[in-house]
């Protein structure tokens, strides 16, 4: 009994600052989406009025999977080659995945600017040569490509975090047991790290798809992000009630997310199944 209340205590600070900055603010977002702009009644109307903007919430989604897609297929040999070196070579290129994550956000979204611009570096350089300039920014591909910079790390450390837990003994069971090393990979590594897999995809989903100073700056008049509608709602529009509503089903789509991973993701500290 004296455990428990110790445990109770103990996390008193934490359930105030979760009950003060996540419930409260939820459950604000929840009554403006609920509720009519003009009258202040409760109302159907704003989420009635999601219709139109259901095209950028899927090319919000598509978007967001292609980044997370592309930050599993680089990510993942980062993570495995961090795995399978010394500790303190480990300690070292695992500062090396966080350190762009000290700088700002916005200082990096904007030195690709300077990278992609028709005038950037590249371009410079591709002129140099004889090539272009091409159009590298305002397109889906420069959205895409700023999503990945920015979020790679979130896909390597999950999966670093997941693969050297990997027994070793498994690894060396299966290579006496005859499998070579593709045959290891596919059916140890690979089936262990699934938690790790999920964790990432959904670590990089989550903040894509809600983003919009990356499709502002890097992306064209076609590339506009639900993120970018909310800002306009609450900034231009005028209308928060309608920029509510929106970031509502932005958190279900999180909930969703996450009750995935939960659901499917098993035991971090066992790894997953060996098929």
């Amino acid at each position: 009994m004296k455990k428990r209340n110790n445990a109770v205590l103990l996390s008193t600070p934490y359930l105030l600052w979760m009950v003060a900055f996540t419930l409260i603010p939820l459950g604000v977002v929840a009554y403006y989406a609920l509720t009519d702009p003009a009258t202040g009644a409760f109302s159907f109307r704003n989420l009635k009025d999601l219709g139109m903007y259901l095209p950028v919430l899927w090319q919000s989604i598509v978007y967001s999977l292609a980044s997370a897609v592309i930050c599993l297929i680089l990510g993942y040999p980062v993570a495995y080659c961090i795995a399978q070196c010394r500790p303190a070579t480990q300690k070292f290129l695992y500062m090396l995945v966080m350190l762009p994550m000290c700088m700002s956000f916005l200082l990096r979204t904007l030195a690709w600017v300077g990278l992609l611009q028709d005038t950037g570096i590249l371009n410079s350089l591709l002129a140099r040569i004889g090539i272009g300039p091409l159009k590298m920014i305002r397109t889906p591909g420069a959205v895409i490509l700023g999503m990945v910079y920015n979020y790679l790390p979130y896909m390597i450390l999950p999966l670093y975090a997941t693969i050297v837990k990997i027994d070793h003994r498994l690894i060396e069971a299966a290579e006496d047991l005859g499998c070579n090393g593709v045959q290891v990979f596919g059916r140890v590594v690979l089936p262990l790290s699934v938690p790790g897999i999920l964790s990432g995809m959904t670590m990089v989903f989550v903040p894509s798809v809600s983003t919009f100073y990356i499709s502002q700056k890097l992306g064209g008049t076609d590339t506009v992000l639900i993120g970018d509608v909310i800002e306009r709602q609450f900034k231009q529009g005028n209308n928060p009630n309608l920029g509510a509503a929106l970031s509502l089903v932005l958190m279900l789509l999180v909930f969703v997310c996450t009750g995935i991973m939960n659901r499917f993701g098993g035991d971090s500290e066992e790894g997953g199944v060996i098929v």
